[in-house]
């Protein structure tokens, strides 16, 4: 009517959902960027890791960590 006939849905409505899918997907990767804890590779920290941050805390003792650090290594 104004000109406006059928704005951004040529080819089936493909331009109308890459006008929304493209913002969503920008959002979503930046979301993911910036959010959520940091974590080593595959999203899993190593047993080694764990046993070294509770050594840390002071929740398992010289003795333990060091006994749990060789089995880890072996």
């Amino acid at each position: 009517m104004y000109g406006f006939d059928h704005f951004g849905m040529g080819y089936g409505g493909f331009g109308m959902i890459l006008v929304w899918l493209l913002p969503l997907a920008l959002l979503y990767v930046l979301f993911r960027m910036f959010s959520g804890k940091h974590r080593d590779a595959g999203g899993h920290k190593s047993a080694l890791a764990i046993l070294e941050e509770r050594y840390a805390r002071g929740e398992i003792e010289r003795d333990d960590y060091l006994k749990r650090r060789a089995d880890l290594q072996a």
